[in-house]
C-alpha cells in the first residue's frame, strides 16, 4: 500500500466512533462504551479484524474489540463493522502488551489470536503470542471460565503453544491439527483471515486449540520453556 494511502487512513480513523487509539480510562467502563452489559471478545493482532467482524455479526448479543498496532490494516475492520451497523465491535489500536491498561481484571470473557507473526527465529520466542509473557496479561484480565483460542497456519507456533501448555497445565477444549478434516467444523472457524487466505506458512493445514488459563503461571517456569525449546531445537 503507498505512503499516502495509508496516510489517509490513519487519518480517518481519528474521526471513527468505532476506533480508540491508546484509550485511557476505559477500564471498566466499556459497557458505557457499548450501552449495553454484554460480554467481551478480543481479537489480538487483529490485521483486517475479520475475526472481530464475522463474530460481531454471527454474534449480536456479545462485544468484540479488534487489537492491533497498524492503523492502515483497522481501518478495513473499523470501516467494514460501520458500513454493516456492527455498534457491537469496535477496535483498538495499541501495542498488545498494552492491554492491561485498557481493561479490569476478569472483565473480558474470550480471547482469539488468528493467524499472528510465528515469530519463528528462537531468540523472538519471547514474542510469541501465547508465550508465558502474554499469557500472564491476559489471565489477569480473563473471566475466571475465560478461553483463549488460537487459530495459525504456522505448525511451529501450534507445538510451541501446546509445549506451553503442557508446561503449565492448562485445560485444552479443543485441539486440532487440521481444522479443515474435521467431519464437522465450528462456524468460527469458517471465518477467513487475509492472512489465512496467504498460506504463508505452505503447511496446507489450518491448527487450532482452545485452552483456559486455569493455571498459575509462574515466572520460574520460563527457563523451563527456554530450555525445552533449546533441546527441541538440538533434534
Amino acid at each position: 500500500m503507498g505512503g499516502q494511502k495509508k496516510l489517509i487512513r490513519f487519518e480517518a480513523i481519528r474521526h471513527f466512533e468505532n476506533v480508540l487509539e491508546y484509550p485511557q480510562g476505559m477500564q471498566g467502563k466499556w459497557n458505557e462504551f457499548f450501552k449495553n452489559n454484554h460480554s467481551i471478545t478480543l481479537e489480538l493482532a487483529c490485521g483486517k479484524g475479520e475475526y472481530a467482524v464475522g463474530l460481531g455479526t454471527m454474534y449480536p448479543d456479545r462485544n468484540f474489540i479488534g487489537i492491533d498496532l497498524k492503523g492502515n490494516r483497522i481501518w478495513r475492520g473499523a470501516k467494514t463493522a460501520l458500513d454493516n451497523g456492527l455498534k457491537n465491535v469496535a477496535f483498538i489500536r495499541s501495542l498488545i502488551d498494552k492491554i492491561g491498561d485498557y481493561f479490569n481484571p476478569g472483565e473480558i470473557a474470550e480471547i482469539w489470536i488468528t493467524f499472528p507473526d510465528p515469530q519463528l527465529r528462537g531468540s523472538k520466542a519471547k514474542k510469541r503470542l501465547t508465550h508465558p509473557k502474554f499469557l500472564r496479561l491476559y489471565k489477569d484480565i480473563l473471566a475466571k471460565d475465560g478461553l483463549v483460542n488460537l487459530k495459525t497456519d504456522s505448525p511451529d507456533l501450534y507445538h510451541f503453544t501446546k509445549t506451553v501448555i503442557n508446561l503449565f497445565g492448562f485445560s485444552v477444549l479443543e485441539d486440532t491439527d487440521h481444522v479443515h478434516a474435521l467431519p464437522i467444523i465450528n462456524p468460527e472457524l469458517l471465518i477467513k483471515t487475509h492472512y489465512e487466505g496467504l498460506d504463508i506458512a505452505q503447511s496446507n493445514r489450518i491448527h487450532y486449540l482452545c485452552f483456559k488459563l486455569d493455571k498459575e503461571i509462574p515466572l520460574e517456569k520460563d527457563a523451563v520453556l527456554k530450555q525445552l525449546l533449546c533441546e527441541s531445537d538440538e533434534e
